[in-house]
């Protein structure tokens, strides 16, 4: 995990702090070869420059944002934005499934649109694959 993915995690409360360790530990093992580094205040881990996954801290909820999650086959994921993103939001440790989060990241290894070239091509997306 990068250094300052864990200090972002270091400085949520308790709780919120419990869920961001277990979501990056869990990013991390899942997508060992992505670059992982703060974006825009938060964590993300990218696949060849691409954003696939991250988390950030909202008011009431850790939100946890897959960029191509509306295009992912398994279920649980509510739609984010104008864009292909979805998320799922956790106010507590006990309401992350690890093992529904593996199976969306193995989804995020193989379905992705293209966000990294999204403002090359005015805002129209392209699947990658």
């Amino acid at each position: 995990m990068h250094p300052d993915t864990t200090a972002y995690n270091r400085s949520q409360a308790p709780g919120d702090r419990d869920i961001c360790d277990r979501l990056a530990e869990t990013i991390d093992a899942a997508l060992p070869e992505a670059e992982n580094k703060i974006w825009h205040a938060h964590p993300v881990w990218f696949l060849d420059g691409n954003p696939v996954v991250g988390y950030s801290k909202l008011k009431h909820a850790v939100r946890l944002l897959f960029w191509s999650g509306q295009s992912f086959e398994t279920e649980g994921l509510t739609e984010e934005g104008k864009f292909k993103a979805a998320e799922a939001r956790y106010r507590s440790i006990d309401e992350v499934d690890v093992e529904q989060l593996r199976r969306w990241l193995a989804e995020s290894r193989t379905v992705q649109w293209d966000y990294k070239h999204i403002a090359r091509r005015k805002g129209r997306l392209e699947r990658l694959s």
